[in-house]
């Protein structure tokens, strides 16, 4: 009998091991910055570092803008987050760069397009050899609808061409937009294993994200979401979905004042997107706000736009995007208090559950492996220091093994 329910589940077996390996525990960024693809240049990182010191500085300091976010009641503490903040804003002021041809870039035309493609390729290897690049950085290209397609594969094509030479970024993105099908998933794994086979590359080197920003990307015609099959399709290239605001909204007819990152409509989709990627490996992100901490409004759209932060990691969406250098404060400031709010917590509940400590919550296994995730992301962004930890971090890579 055992042999026959092992040869019944030995396709299952099989098949879920394929589909749902685990996050592999690497770094994820807390934030996507996408830049139109001609301005890019190795010293945009900083620069969009001093600005947003710049911006900060112009209400009073990094402590004002915790006051205005009302993220941190003790004091102390907030003063602690605000010097982390000043520091990641002049070290690593951007986690993750999209050179992006796609909105961003627009319709210039050809020649321009190939020119602009071709040099930010270059700067891009001249950033990751000088060390001056993001720790992850790529390309947003045109989508596979019929229209863009053509210039979409040829922006791909000539990114690749001309960086792969000079040597690619360990963490290499690269971008399909406004995806709406499964097939052109497929397309676009037959065009990044030509493009590994052409410059010598190992099967998989390449691998893309594909931005969910489409209602047929969420319910296909047969009723069923088809993000599950686009993952699989991607035979383990795929790892991330960020989720588009405002193309999503508008898909669905959602009036331009009432488009936002938590409106029922956003929620839905990103709910299907977490049940489409759980356990695939595939990582989220959330979209933006285009509500700019500029001008009068500054300090109004800081507290939106921290308070969106906080929401989105409320509900496991640890990534977004951000669109502005003045951005970039308050998506640190609301990341590093969301995770040293919880700091105290997380170390007691790990201790307890690894025998070293005493407490009134029995987790298992699945929340420990939780919580040690989140203690690795908040060590990953800078927002825990390694000598905060209760626990060794060796312990928390065993927690989070799949």
């Amino acid at each position: 009998m055992n042999e026959r329910i092992e040869a019944l589940l030995a396709p299952v077996d099989a098949a879920a091991a394929r589909n749902y390996p685990g996050d592999d525990g690497s770094r994820q960024p807390i934030h996507s910055v996408y830049l139109p693809g001609d301005r890019y240049r190795p010293s945009t990182p900083r620069e969009w570092g001093e600005a947003a010191l710049e911006a900060v500085a112009e209400i009073g300091g990094m402590t004002e803008l915790m006051r205005i976010h009302g993220l941190v009641d003790d004091a102390d503490e907030a003063a602690r987050i605000a010097a982390k903040v000043e520091a990641k804003l002049r070290t690593e002021p951007i986690e993750d760069l999209r050179l992006d041809f796609e909105d961003g870039f627009g319709d210039r035309g050809d020649e321009a397009e190939d020119e602009a493609v071709r040099a930010g390729a270059r700067f891009v290897a001249q950033a990751a050899s000088e060390g001056t690049a993001p720790p992850f950085i790529g390309i947003r290209f045109k989508c596979f609808e019929p229209r863009t397609r053509a210039r979409g594969l040829r922006s791909l094509e000539l990114f690749v061409d001309e960086l792969a030479p000079r040597g690619l970024p360990e963490n290499l993105v690269l971008t399909l937009p406004m995806v709406t099908d499964v097939a052109q998933i497929e397309a676009m794994v037959l065009m990044l294993s030509e493009l590994e086979r052409r410059h010598g590359l190992r099967e998989g080197r390449l691998t893309f994200e594909i931005q969910v920003e489409t209602p047929q990307a969420i319910l296909g015609v047969d009723g069923t979401s088809p993000l599950p099959r686009m993952i699989a399709a991607g035979g383990g290239r795929i790892t991330g979905m960020p989720y588009g605001t405002y193309d999503y909204s508008a898909s669905v007819g959602i009036a331009a004042a009432y488009q936002s990152m938590e409106h029922p409509a956003a929620d839905y989709a990103k709910e299907v997107m977490q049940a489409a990627a759980a356990g695939t490996g595939v990582r989220l992100s959330d979209g933006s706000t285009n509500i700019l901490p500029v001008g009068a409004g500054a300090r109004a759209a800081w507290a939106l736009h921290g308070r969106l932060v906080t929401r989105s990691l409320e509900r496991g969406f640890y990534q977004g995007w951000d669109l502005h250098p003045a951005q970039l404060p308050s998506r640190y400031a609301a990341t590093y208090a969301f995770f040293r709010r919880s700091l105290s917590d997380a170390n007691r509940r790990l201790a307890v559950y690894l025998g070293e400590g005493t407490g009134s919550v029995m987790d298992e296994p699945a929340t420990a492996r939780a919580l040690a995730w989140f203690l690795r992301r908040g060590l990953d962004c800078g927002s825990i220091d390694e000598g905060e930890l209760a626990v060794p971090v060796t312990a928390l890579a065993e927690l989070m093994a799949p």
